[in-house]
């Protein structure tokens, strides 16, 4: 059960997309459960405040307060940590600024949460009829959650919900470090679990984002794939572990490129474990603290 009263903050860092009137909308018909309250902190990534006019224009044909505030720049964890200090809630939710989230996405993410201090929801990627056949049916730009073993141990801002008022982590902010390379996210969620946060998945809290042609391009995917294996890397805390984790995920790209020898002939499950390769050479880059590539700021 949730204690009520109870408000939820919902933060969204934003720039320089027109998508994020639309996201403004779709948590504007949030359906929420007696008790709780619901107010959206929006932060603008520019050097200029170039989506004040747009969100305060959303803000004005909305019953949902908006919190606007200029962060620049070009650094997503600065934008990310002029979220958390407007943040009074008792909850924060995390989205992006170019998801839409269905009527009932607050009320399952605090449904799902239960006893534990967060939940993290899939982010469903909607694609183009034109978009490559492989690249759909594997839906590769999904962000879907998982437990290892019976642990969830983080999660992303594309879809999470954390306890956030009177918590042991209310203090805690993002890598700046990560800011322009991503994975911030992960590190900030792995942190707060070594602080004692309990996290679990939110099956029924679903967001959808459209994919644009940028993105379908394999470049940018395996790019994706190798920055993902460098974040993970995060979670292995001492030298011993860090060596063990390079040395599995060694052992798991020679697996993957035996694997995609096999079925070279098929397009589908050569791609497939040609993004997995990928990740798993981001694992090992990560381990060995090698320089991440910088995709924020950059649009």
């Amino acid at each position: 059960m949730i204690p009520t009263p109870a408000q939820v903050d919902v933060l969204m860092c934003t720039f320089r997309r027109v998508e994020v009137a639309e996201t403004l909308a779709s948590l504007d018909q949030q359906t929420l459960p007696d008790g709780v309250t619901l107010r959206i902190i929006v932060a603008d990534n520019d050097e200029t405040p170039s989506a004040e006019a747009r969100v305060k224009e959303a803000a004005a044909q909305m019953q949902t307060p908006v919190h606007y505030v200029h962060a620049p720049a070009r650094n997503i964890s600065i934008a990310r940590n002029a979220c958390l200090d407007a943040a009074t809630g008792d909850w924060v939710a995390f989205i992006d600024d170019d998801e839409t989230a269905p009527e009932n996405w607050i009320a399952n993410l605090l449904e799902a949460v239960g006893d534990h201090d967060g939940a993290f929801g899939a982010a469903l990627a909607l694609y183009p009829k034109d978009a490559p056949a492989w690249m759909a049916a594997q839906n590769v730009h999904s962000n879907i959650p998982e437990r290892r073993g019976n642990t969830v141990e983080t999660g992303h801002t594309c879809n999470a919900l954390l306890r956030w008022k009177d918590t042991p982590w209310m203090g805690e902010r993002f890598d700046l470090s990560r800011g322009k390379t991503g994975g911030e996210d992960t590190e900030f969620f792995f942190r707060i679990r070594d602080l004692g946060a309990t996290f679990t998945l939110a099956e029924n809290a679903v967001v959808t984002e459209a994919v644009v042609p940028s993105r379908m391009k394999l470049s940018w995917l395996l790019q994706r794939k190798y920055r993902q294996g460098q974040s993970y890397a995060v979670a292995a805390g001492s030298t011993g572990a860090r060596i063990k984790l390079a040395i599995m995920a060694l052992i798991k790209v020679i697996v993957c490129a035996l694997a995609g020898l096999a079925f070279i002939w098929s397009e589908d499950r050569r791609m497939f474990w040609l993004l997995r390769a990928a990740m798993h050479v981001g694992v090992i880059s990560g381990c060995l603290s090698l320089k991440q590539p910088e995709i924020y700021g950059h649009g």
